[in-house]
């Protein structure tokens, strides 16, 4: 019994080393290919149906590449025409205002008293003139008013006496004294005409200016109104409701964000080739999408500080740029010029290393590239595929040496 012990300790040891031997074997075993040469000898594998395309050239242009600045196309402060006490405030930071859209309102009281009384001093202006108090109509004649009439028959009256005080002297029937006396009169009624004559045309002159202050009235009146001078968004609310605004106070500042002003400078090397109407592609970082503009503004001169040459272009806005963001812009200077490109769906980026999957001879083939411009849609490849070679679009986890068909 002492001796066999140690055969029992001998015999469970082998089984030990026997158990953990099969443990490794079995966690050794795998059926995830090494590599795409083990993943292809499975030869029963069903091949992989894929969406392919073929490597094209396409006219992209030859391009200046610049940074520069988005800025509102047009920016203004809106304020009050006439003083007051705000009343009312539509808007807020970032609301969308449209042209024409009442935005805020003064108190309108004063205003309305004021109508009022330029309305009734342009009534008794018309009466004084013989003119019904309501009426549209300013026009008058001097002489078919009471005062010029009543001046006239007066006139009319002493012109007759000095006439036949005229032919009583020639005749020797009255004294020369009593002709003087009735020609004196004469001239005074010719004076009080003249006079009457004056003041119709003061009258109608007073008409006037109060038919000119009641529009004034109404406009102020009007004016408690503030109006969008544009279409945009709010920049900045500058006044509250209840707070009292001198004319010309600001309310709020609004930007046109659409389109967009881009704003670059080109080096005065590269400014020979820029003109008016050449398309910009627009990009900005952590968007995909690329904008198209248009060169529409450009400077005169070369910069002597720094050497550059301004230049503004329209992007239109799609509701995702905002003015002040730095953006990337390619400026075509020349749309002939061709270049590789593939989807930039079929893409794959791993540790800054670009590839595209080709397929040959019914496997897939990882291929190294090296890629330039970026569009919305495509990408340029300098090298690593030719025009013709099929790519894998959407590869996913395919893997080199795998097995596909193409639909």
């Amino acid at each position: 019994m002492f001796l066999s012990r140690p055969s029992n300790f001998w015999r469970l040891a082998w089984l030990c080393l026997a158990a953990t031997l099969l443990a490794a074997a079995t966690a050794c075993k795998s059926d995830y290919p090494a590599s795409g040469k083990a993943a292809s000898a499975d030869g029963k594998a069903q091949p992989r149906q894929v969406k392919t395309v073929k490597v094209a050239e396409m006219p992209i242009g030859e391009t200046v590449t610049v940074n520069g600045n988005l800025a509102a196309f047009d920016q203004t402060t809106v304020g009050m025409k006439v003083p007051g006490r705000l009343l009312t405030i539509s808007v807020d930071l970032g609301s969308v205002v449209r042209k024409g859209q009442v935005i805020a309102q003064l108190e309108q009281q004063d205003y309305k008293l004021r109508v009022q009384q330029a309305e009734a001093a342009l009534a008794q202006a018309r009466a004084r003139l013989g003119l019904s108090p309501d009426g549209a109509d300013d026009r008058v004649t001097a002489e078919e008013t009471g005062t010029v009439r009543q001046a006239k028959a007066v006139l009319e009256d002493a012109k007759l006496k000095r006439d036949r005080a005229a032919k009583l002297v020639q005749q020797g029937i009255t004294p020369r004294a009593e002709y003087d006396t009735v020609d004196s009169e004469y001239k005074v009624a010719l004076s009080r005409y003249q006079d009457a004559l004056e003041e119709i045309r003061n009258r109608q002159g007073l008409l006037a200016q109060r038919r000119s202050e009641l529009s004034l009235a109404k406009q102020q009146l009007a004016d408690t109104f503030v109006y969008a001078p544009l279409d945009g968004v709010v920049q900045e609310k500058k006044a509250s409701v209840g707070e009292y605004l001198a004319a010309g106070a600001p309310v709020v500042s609004v930007v046109r964000i659409d389109p967009l002003r881009l704003r670059v400078d080109v080096p005065e090397r590269e400014s020979h080739s820029i003109r008016m109407g050449q398309s910009v592609r627009v990009t900005v970082e952590g968007d995909p999408d690329s904008y198209l503009g248009y060169i529409k503004r450009l400077s005169p001169t070369i910069s002597e500080q720094n050497r550059v040459l301004s230049v503004e272009a329209d992007v239109r806005n799609n509701g995702r740029l905002r003015p002040g963001a730095f953006v990337k812009a390619e400026i075509v200077t020349n749309q002939t010029n061709t270049a590789v490109t593939v989807p930039s769906t079929a893409l794959v980026t791993f540790a800054g290393i670009d590839k595209v999957i080709i397929v040959e001879n019914g496997k897939a083939l990882e291929k190294t590239v090296t890629v330039g411009r970026r569009g919305s849609d495509w990408i340029e490849i300098k090298a690593g595929v030719n025009v013709g070679q099929t790519v894998v679009v959407d590869p996913g986890n395919l893997q080199s040496g795998q097995a596909v068909t193409e639909f």
